[in-house]
């Protein structure tokens, strides 16, 4: 498995490890309704967001390798 093939993989990963977080603290919001648990939802949704914007930017640019 290449370096790029690894990263690639890593950031998968990552984005699906963060939305998982993120379905976790809205149930937790849903049954206590603590803010702590709203605020770690958005955050981790806009990691998400952020790490899935950085793999398509990461694969563009290391297409031709």
């Amino acid at each position: 498995m290449s370096l790029r093939a690894f990263h690639l993989l890593f950031i998968v990963l990552s984005v699906g490890l963060s939305l998982f977080f993120a379905a976790w603290a809205l149930g937790q919001y849903r049954m206590e309704a603590g803010l702590g648990y709203a605020a770690a939802a958005v955050a981790a949704m806009a990691a998400g967001a952020g790490l899935a914007a950085y793999g398509a930017a990461f694969r563009r640019k290391t297409r031709s390798l």
